[in-house]
């Protein structure tokens, strides 16, 4: 993420600026530091459980055996260090300092002199078996090394050690070297690339002019490779119109470019990626925020002849190919358009991006991991139902190269541990360095992106804010001023795109508001205790879809403030199944606090119409038109908190009666 990058408005604020101090998101960090990052390492550290700390202690002749679990399980291990490393920089503890220490020094023993490290092959070199660097894209070789230098300049930056920096120099140095001398072995195995983010991190670090030189070689090296759209490598970057292919691999590529224009300037590039966000926001994002809808599809558009179609998974597909039960959805990629959301932030100052970070982060990042932060799920449906006719790959079915599993199931239950665990670990580096994504600041003052519990301090002592609210349950947020100096600096904050008559009141006096989808700029002379007091109205809003998203067609979501909702089968009245549910046009919403797994949410009760039919197994039946319509009295839920209950039905969209 941008600091001091010359072409970006925004810079963002370390722990030591910004953090969440109380409320939703306070909640969520506490969680997050208290039982997700812990309960990873211990799957990860039990060999019983999980090979992924155990392939680091036999690629350093610690212990005898062979690599286990799928090839990019290196970089899940880096993913977790990160989350670590973010949680020393909030809240310090010296036996997570000790054990961050501990795997530093290991990370140094296994890697090889010129840079390279990737334990599969480490470990049979160590056995003298022959093994080929880069011979496979699916080895996921430039991934890790992605993770691994991001994490050690997070760790540089958060403890001042040199220790992992220089493990990252090294692992750039052996990435420079592909590209001067081996740039076709480059190209091809720069799958997920995790790399181009990594390096301008390690730049923005160093000040080594050499790191963005090879940003800039990586795009030149990826635009003379014909690849496919699976890894967005069948056209140049800079042709490049629609998102298309694995979500994950193109929200990854289209972040680390958003790095490099944010340093080089690139206008052009900036305006790519501008038209590639745009369609994935315009026609390929869920209500949720999730994306790459499909588990399987092809690039019909790639070709006319059929043997040149590029088959693509995890993938996105066509514009408003938005299938419910079916919709991938994988945990990383939601994470991964934050990435990408929060680089356009910066470089364009546009509220629109933090609207859309907003949009994922209270609904399908929040859904990927259970209530007591423990349990997680690779796909994000907006839609379970029962005895579905055909089994849903598992995650360790949906590997390049499978690692056992259990039996394919159509109940998505979240687990503890999934035998390709990429996205528990990025998950919680994530949620452990939300704090980041609370605000920035530019020569214009401070930018409040997100609501939920900050505290903002410059370390300049030129302007402090005190968030108190209970946002995204209640309307109202107040800011106390606490520090500042000189008359402080202009404050602004974000006009959600989904609001309507928001008003604000500054130190008791009304101020105007921007339109939604903007930022308000405050400007005063600030005294400490001066309030700004922002409402943002949150009525139930019932949303309609595309004409074009057909899965959808005459259903209804609901949404209030940023949360979206869903009805769960554990709400239903006994006799009642989910395809009988229905909304009425018109019903009314009535706001209850609630509790769900010991977590408190706001529920809406309504009345629900409960339509003919269920339990019918005809392909087609005859509506009985004498049936009477009838209602029952339910909960919606937050989407964010589903499957917490056991197994259960659930759906975002309902159908809308007349």
């Amino acid at each position: 993420m941008t600091t001091t990058s010359p072409h970006t408005p925004l810079r963002h604020l370390h722990a030591d600026e910004a953090r969440w101090a109380r409320g939703f998101w306070g909640a969520v960090q506490d969680r997050t530091f208290g039982a997700t990052v812990p309960s990873i390492w211990r799957s990860l550290s039990d060999a019983d459980v999980s090979p992924g700390l155990r392939n680091f202690r036999i690629a350093a002749g610690l212990e005898d055996g062979a690599h286990d679990g799928p090839p990019f399980m290196d970089g899940d291990f880096y993913k977790w260090l990160e989350a670590a490393i973010a949680q020393l920089e909030v809240a310090p503890d010296a036996a997570l300092a000790a054990l961050v220490e501990e795997l530093a020094e290991l990370i140094v023993s296994v890697q090889r002199a010129d840079g390279y490290l990737h334990t599969p092959m480490l470990i049979q070199s160590r056995h003298a078996e022959r093994s080929v660097e880069l011979a496979d894209r699916f080895h996921f070789e430039t991934y890790n090394l992605g993770h691994l230098i991001t994490m050690a300049v997070r760790h540089h930056e958060v403890t001042g050690s040199e220790t992992l920096l220089d493990v990252a120099r090294r692992a750039a140095a052996f990435l420079e070297d592909l590209a001067t001398n081996k740039p076709l072995e480059l190209a091809r195995s720069a799958i997920c690339p995790s790399h181009y983010m990594a390096v301008i991190e390690l730049y923005r670090a160093t000040g080594e002019s050499r790191y963005l030189d090879l940003a800039e070689a990586f795009v030149r090296v990826r635009d003379e490779f014909e690849g496919g759209d699976d890894n967005q490598d069948r056209l140049p970057v800079r042709e490049q119109k629609v998102a298309a292919g694995h979500a994950v691999r193109a929200n990854y590529l289209y972040a680390g470019l958003a790095d490099l224009a944010a340093e080089n300037g690139d206008a052009g590039l900036r305006d790519v990626l501008e038209t590639l966000w745009n369609d994935v926001i315009d026609t390929k994002l869920y209500v949720t925020g999730g994306c790459g809808a499909l588990y399987d599809g092809a690039s019909p558009d790639a070709s006319p002849w059929q043997e040149d179609i590029s088959r693509v998974h995890q993938a996105y597909g066509r514009a408003f190919q938005l299938p419910h039960t079916t919709a991938h959805n994988e945990s990383c990629a939601n994470i991964g358009m934050i990435l990408w959301s929060e680089r356009m932030l910066a470089l364009t100052g546009d509220a629109r991006y933090a609207d859309v970070i907003e949009q994922i982060s209270f609904n399908s990042l929040l859904a990927s991991v259970s209530l007591d932060g423990e349990e997680y799920f690779y796909t994000n449906p907006l839609r379970q139902v029962r005895d579905l006719p055909f089994p849903l790959r598992r995650p360790g079915d949906t590997a390049i190269h499978p690692v056992p599993s259990p039996p394919p199931s159509d109940e998505r239950l979240r687990e503890r541990y999934l035998s390709c665990f990429c996205c528990p670990p990025n998950i919680a580096r994530t949620l452990a360095r939300f704090h980041e994504r609370a605000a920035s600041v530019s020569d214009d003052g401070v930018f409040v992106h997100q609501y939920g519990g900050s505290e903002i301090q410059l370390s300049d002592g030129a302007l402090g804010l005190r968030e108190t609210s209970d946002y995204p349950w209640s309307e109202r947020i107040v800011f106390t001023v606490t520090h500042a100096r000189d008359g402080g600096l202009p404050v602004h904050l974000r006009i959600p795109g989904w609001v309507r008559g928001a008003t604000l009141a500054v130190a008791g006096d009304p101020h105007p508001v921007s339109t939604p989808g903007s930022y308000t700029r405050i400007e005063r002379e600030w005294s400490v205790g001066d309030t700004i007091e922002l409402t943002l109205p949150m009525p139930v809003r019932v949303l309609r879809a595309h004409r074009l998203a057909e899965e959808i067609t005459n259903q209804v979501a609901v949404q209030r403030g940023p949360v979206v909702y869903a009805l769960e089968s554990t709400d239903l009245p006994e006799g009642v199944v989910l395809e009988q549910a229905a909304l009425r046009r018109g019903v009314a919403f009535e706001t209850t606090p609630g509790e769900i797994a010991g977590t408190p949410v706001t529920l809406l009760t309504m009345q629900l119409t409960v339509i003919p039919g269920g339990e019918e197994n005809s392909l087609y039946a005859e509506l009985d038109e004498d049936a009477v319509l009838r209602t029952a009295s339910v909960p919606l839920i937050p989407y964010f908190a589903w499957g917490n209950r056991g197994p259960s039905e659930m759906s975002v969209w309902l159908p809308v009666v007349w």
